[in-house]
């Protein structure tokens, strides 16, 4: 870890973010359950992710150049002429709101914001090299938002094969694009992606749909689904039983056959293949076997099992490019008021929903006392609002007025008028002296 941060911190115009650079690098290799500002700054021993958010927000740093360092610096560890190969594919994450750059309603593994990446695997590992942010165009097309948003100017709407290329641009004038090239879909049906691949001499393995029309070498155009019928679904020669490694139920097995394509448009003595991916078994309750097809092209002499191989990197690389997903054990919040008009804790807080209370009765008595029976609402910080304080009932009247003693009544006035006593007669006191 000392030699990266020793690599990049050449592109850190000052001591405090380079310093700070390295603390979360750390951070985000520690063995967190999860990772954010809050608990990134926690585990530096810091009261607040400010710093961090700096880092990332507005210190003076060489973006574009700390990417070129990792990416020198995982491809002289990781690389590997015979086994590498570099994989396009996208990642996302759900957010919420609507001014986090690129964010809108869109299609995405995680169920919001989507990056486009490009990884490297090998037989040695596997790791990030690149990165491309998508914007649509509900973000290109508003320059109040996206400055809002601290999107440059000039960035402007670009499809995601479009990315994918830019990054293997940037690979190519590096001087490091060696190896295979795998992606999904998306990059296998669009002809521009291919051409770039083919014109530069890049053999490649892309996913594509089962009516993708091919052409054959007699020049007929087919589709992707009817050239698999013609092979026999797995049944009799051509087709092989191979793993693509380990998945989470075990080793994924399938039979695979390759069907010759045109060639026009590779380069001297290359081939083109139509992959097919077919499953072994049949599953329950389906009437077909499952098939997958891939687009390849690479020279003639290329084997099977090695577009196989590339095939088979792309399943990987999903792990290693997709968020983890962890128990929603801890949580952070912002100091926001409740409704009890007290501060809430910055810190993180564990999640523990309070039991739900019995609503009282719906009483008519209970109505005109303001007692409602409805349950208490979701309160957005700590998952429910803590129960509402017992409200004692009221003393029925009718019991207090049994309750409540009787005055005491006074004696009867009296007509007779009492007899009329003399006073005592007043007699003057004497003192004597007696000596």
């Amino acid at each position: 870890m000392d030699a990266v941060v020793e690599l990049i911190g050449r592109r850190f115009t000052r001591s405090e973010p380079r310093r700070r650079a390295g603390t979360y690098m750390r951070g985000l290799l520690a063995g967190l359950e999860r990772k954010n500002g809050w608990t990134l700054a926690e585990h530096a021993g810091e009261v607040s992710p400010d710093g961090t958010q700096r880092l990332l927000r507005t210190a003076d740093w060489d973006v574009d150049g700390v990417r070129d360092d990792l990416r020198g610096y995982i491809l002289a560890h990781l690389g590997d002429d015979a086994t590498g190969v570099f994989v396009v594919d996208e990642t996302g994450f759900i957010k919420k709101g609507v001014r986090s750059a690129g964010v809108q309603r869109q299609y995405t593994g995680t169920t919001g914001k989507i990056d486009n990446c490009q990884l490297y695997a090998s037989s040695k590992g596997r790791a990030l090299i690149d990165r491309e942010l998508y914007l649509p165009t509900s973000w290109t097309e508003d320059p109040a938002r996206c400055a809002a948003a601290g999107i440059p100017a000039e960035a402007g709407f670009a499809t995601k094969p479009q990315l994918g290329v830019a990054m293997l641009a940037r690979a190519w004038q590096a001087d490091v694009l060696t190896g295979w090239v795998t992606a999904d879909e998306a990059y296998g049906q669009n002809p521009t992606f291919r051409a770039w691949l083919a014109d530069h001499e890049v053999p490649f393995v892309l996913a594509t749909r089962n009516d993708d029309v091919l052409i054959s070498p007699d020049g007929h155009r087919r589709q992707a689904k009817v050239l698999a019928t013609l092979a026999g679904y797995g049944e009799g020669g051509g087709w092989e039983r191979r793993s693509i490694g380990a998945g989470a139920h075990g080793e994924r097995i399938y039979d695979w056959t390759a069907v010759t394509l045109d060639t026009t448009g590779l380069p001297d003595g290359w081939a083109h293949w139509l992959l097919v991916r077919c499953q072994t078994d049949l599953p329950a309750g389906k009437t077909a076997r499952e098939l997958a097809f891939y687009r390849c092209a690479a020279p003639a002499r290329t084997p099977l099992q090695e577009l196989i191989r590339v095939a088979g990197a792309r399943w990987g690389s999903r792990s290693a490019s997709r968020p983890r997903r962890t128990k929603p054990v801890w949580t952070t919040t912002k100091s926001v008021r409740s409704e009890r008009g007290m501060p809430t804790s910055p810190w993180p807080c564990s999640l523990r929903p309070t039991s739900p209370q019995p609503a009282p009765p719906n009483t008519k008595q209970n109505r005109k006392r303001g007692i409602s029976n409805r349950p208490p609402a979701a309160d957005p910080v700590v998952g429910q609002r803590d129960p509402p304080p017992p409200r004692h009932p009221r003393p029925d009247p009718d019991r207090l007025r049994r309750a409540r003693p009787g005055l005491v009544a006074l004696a009867a006035k009296t007509t007779t008028p009492s007899p009329r006593k003399p006073l005592p007669t007043t007699r003057p006191t004497t003192t004597t002296l007696t000596t």
